[in-house]
């Protein structure tokens, strides 16, 4: 019963976080971000990146930010599958330099940007669509920013968790997870 009991507390500390990808010569890419992630690394699944990407209606004329971009699967998605521009904006320097390789392996290294820094200093201004699956209390800190920076009509898209706080304008679910979509200027006031 012990050997069991040693065995969850395994599985429920280990599988908080996925491991960092391995570059294509099977390294891991060297440095350490600049503070502790405010979120883990957590991909997600390819079929809710195409929901997000549908929900948000990209296209050619549009620029996805991914906040939190991990090995960069949204932005490039987006170049790729939709025709518009991506950028990820990730701490970890590991992640970064995956996601560069992900999108040069994708084809779209020139219409995808991925950069290294914290997403609470991110210039967000050139969005017309951003990307979230971030925490609550994260997403609540971003809303203001998210307010002041991007131009009326860009779009948020959450994946799992809402922006507390404002009222969605579209929301659906794909594989058991909530996907939510908010039009700027939001309506404030609904809490979620």
């Amino acid at each position: 019963m012990r050997g069991l009991a040693i065995v969850v507390a395994a599985l429920l500390l280990g599988g908080c976080a996925t491991a960092i990808p391995r570059l294509a010569d099977g390294s891991v890419a060297a440095g350490e971000p600049a503070r502790t992630p405010d979120v883990y690394y957590e991909p997600s699944p390819p079929e809710v990146v195409e929901a997000m990407l549908k929900l948000a209606n990209v296209g050619p004329g549009d620029v996805v930010y991914d906040l939190g971009s991990g090995d960069g699967r949204i932005p490039i998605a987006a170049a790729r599958d939709f025709g518009a521009r991506g950028v990820g904006i990730e701490i970890d320097p590991r992640l970064v330099a995956v996601a560069r390789e992900n999108a040069a392996q994708a084809g779209v290294g020139d219409r995808v940007t991925f950069r290294g820094e914290d997403f609470f200093e991110a210039d967000l201004s050139g969005a017309s669509v951003v990307t979230l699956f971030l925490f609550p209390s994260i997403n609540r800190r971003l809303a203001p920013r998210l307010l002041a920076q991007l131009k009326p009509g860009s779009r948020v898209i959450g994946h799992y968790h809402a922006v507390p706080g404002w009222t969605p304008d579209a929301r659906i679910r794909v594989r058991g997870r909530p996907l939510y979509r908010w039009t700027i200027p939001v309506q404030a006031g609904a809490t979620n």
